[in-house]
């Protein structure tokens, strides 16, 4: 059997019929699984010899020759998705923080990122006494992220229009940059990070160059400051860093670790286990239930094959387009009582929503929720609030068979 047809059985296996007794979601036609695997292979998107220069970019580590700094937090991209393959998520978290007073969120100096390293002390950035809005992130998994981009802004309204009063989601839309360079806005529904504050893989590949390693390009021409000073005599590279060429205009790094993240496969179901099946199948049927998948949609299909995204800068291809995928997330802000305080891109109202997480690949994560202060399933469950409250109360109504079933369906993912 052929290693894209394993993954697809693995998917197909379980996935596919918790998707179905959960939820009906409306498919294009000759719409067909999404690959999947915690395995190096590419999707398509990219042949498999381009995918592996790719992933070797992805985890290679800057120095300060290259740019690195002045102020970062990482020194690759490998180095915050990396469990249990490059493109996952990690134990490893960022820090924010800024000062809310009177109703009006102010940034710390230099922006709500407080980075963890600097190529000199004298640069090290650290938190205010006046910060009095302070959270930790955790990094979040990218693989299938193609498949996301992929999703079309209209699939993503008539998931809010299905949802109840009072549960829908919040919908933000957010500048695409490689699109507005000639001055024209562009603008898509975010879906990536944890404030939704990009819709496009090249921006927020550029985005996390800048902030998590301190290395410019095109799209992020000007270094962070630290704590709101200049760091510009610590810096001995000009900008940007990550140069443009008639090839490759937002950089040749930006564009690689965006092309890595188009071509990755989904994080996959757990292996087929026929003493747990019964069990986990009860479990999906629970998850719906409860009303856990309202936020947490199992199933979503992609934009048609040749669509144009992103102002014409991205074209869905055969390999991502016409995909269903099993995020189990809605890609919308929910204030479900756990929000950090922290503005973004979506405004003051914003303050308290946090992306619905995606649930694809939860059973290789350590910490839990956005801030990754949570280290079991059943405590994020319970750790719920707001819009969440009724799929709280629900869980707590269940027999105790009845949460270890659902508990088991979601160590599956």
């Amino acid at each position: 059997m052929s290693s894209l047809k394993r993954r697809l059985s693995k998917a197909g296996a379980l996935v596919i019929v918790f998707s179905m007794l959960l939820v009906a979601v409306p498919l294009v036609y000759a719409a067909v699984e999404a690959p999947t695997g915690f395995d190096n292979v590419t999707n398509g998107f990219t042949n498999q010899t381009k995918f592996d220069v790719d992933r070797a970019q992805f985890e290679a580590q800057e120095q300060i020759p290259d740019g690195l700094g002045p102020v970062y937090n990482a020194q690759s991209c490998g180095e915050c998705h990396q469990n249990p393959v490059s493109g996952s998520a990690s134990q490893v978290n960022e820090l924010r923080a800024g000062r809310t007073d009177g109703g009006v969120f102010t940034d710390h100096p230099g922006g709500s990122l407080i980075n963890d390293r600097a190529i000199k002390a004298a640069i090290q950035e650290r938190v205010f006494l006046n910060d009095n809005t302070v959270t930790f992130r955790t990094s979040l998994n990218v693989m299938g992220d193609g498949f996301v981009e992929a999703i079309l802004d209209q699939t993503i309204l008539d998931l809010q229009t299905a949802q109840p009063s009072g549960l829908k989601g919040t919908i933000i839309y957010v500048p695409v940059l490689e699109a507005s360079t000639s001055g024209t806005p562009v603008t898509r529904i975010g879906r990536f990070g944890w404030k939704n504050q990009h819709a496009s893989l090249l921006s927020f590949a550029a985005d996390a160059y800048l902030n998590e390693m301190g290395i410019t390009s095109p799209l992020f021409p000007n270094e962070n400051t630290s704590n709101g000073y200049s760091v510009a005599a610590f810096d001995t590279v000009s900008d940007p860093e990550d140069s443009p060429t008639t090839e490759h205009p937002f950089g040749l790094d930006v564009e690689s670790f965006a092309r890595f993240m188009r071509s990755t496969t989904a994080p996959p179901p757990a292996e087929f286990d026929l003493n747990t099946a019964s069990d986990i199948q009860a479990g999906s049927e629970l998850f719906g239930t409860t009303g856990c998948a309202t936020c947490h949609t199992p199933s979503i299909t992609t934009a048609p094959s040749g669509t144009s995204l992103n102002g014409g800068f991205f074209i869905v291809n055969s390999d991502l387009g016409d995909k269903i995928i099993h995020p189990y997330s809605d890609f919308m802000l929910h204030n479900v009582g756990t929000g950090d305080g922290i503005v973004q891109n979506g405004g003051w109202d914003t303050r308290n929503m946090i992306r619905t997480a995606p649930l694809w690949g939860l059973r290789t994560r350590t910490r839990l929720m956005h801030d990754g202060a949570t280290v079991t399933v059943k405590d994020a469950i319970l750790r719920h609030a707001g819009q969440a409250s009724t799929a709280v109360s629900n869980y707590n109504a269940l027999s105790g068979t009845q949460k270890n079933r659902l508990l088991a369906f979601l160590g599956s993912l």
